[in-house]
């Protein structure tokens, strides 16, 4: 069972960000994605989607879209033929025209779903150049936390993720009377 979802909305691009654009450059915004199972690797991050294409809202096209702009995942029913031709791609089987090849089950649709929309983000320690490999904290990152048995604490969050420092922040300077 493949997810729908809905494109992002406005984003911005340029130099300083002061370009914005609606939508993605073949999906408007609000307009309904069904993710595809994956039939090749497109990359980290991307998807092959299937949906109505910015100026021509009758024919499904295929195309490869970045998860980050994409929002509002969750998890539809196909019913319609055309786009469960478009879901299947080359393994369209015109003997079963509404059969959806490889479906996913919808436990693991919605558990790919609910991942997708946790906005979880990435975050270093200091003195390592790389990000934990394993573990990502929530947007916006707690203040401290557990890792191995050691404490951390966080010493900045910005657009690559939370940094955090194994030494506590400085305490707050009060003047002498």
């Amino acid at each position: 069972m493949p997810r729908g979802q809905r494109g992002a909305g406005d984003r911005e691009h340029g130099e300083g960000g002061l370009d914005i654009q609606h939508g993605t450059k073949y999906f408007r915004t609000g307009a309904l994605l069904w993710i595809a199972p994956v039939r090749w690797d497109p990359g980290w991050g991307r998807w092959p989607a299937v949906g109505r294409r910015r100026g021509n809202g009758r024919r499904y096209v295929n195309m490869v879209v970045r998860t980050e702009d994409l929002e509002n995942f969750r998890v539809k029913g196909v019913y319609s033929e055309a786009l469960v031709r478009g879901l299947n791609g080359y393994r369209h089987g015109p003997a079963a025209p509404r059969t959806l090849q490889k479906p996913w089950t919808r436990e693991r649709a919605q558990s790919w779903a609910d991942g997708c929309n946790s906005h979880r983000e990435p975050f270093f320690i200091e003195g390592h150049p790389y990000a934990h490999p394993r573990m990502s904290v929530p947007n916006p990152p707690p203040a401290e936390l557990q890792v191995d048995g050691e404490t951390l604490h966080l010493a900045h969050f910005g657009t690559r993720g939370a940094r955090y420092s194994r030494r506590p922040p400085p305490g707050e300077w009060t003047p002498e009377p």
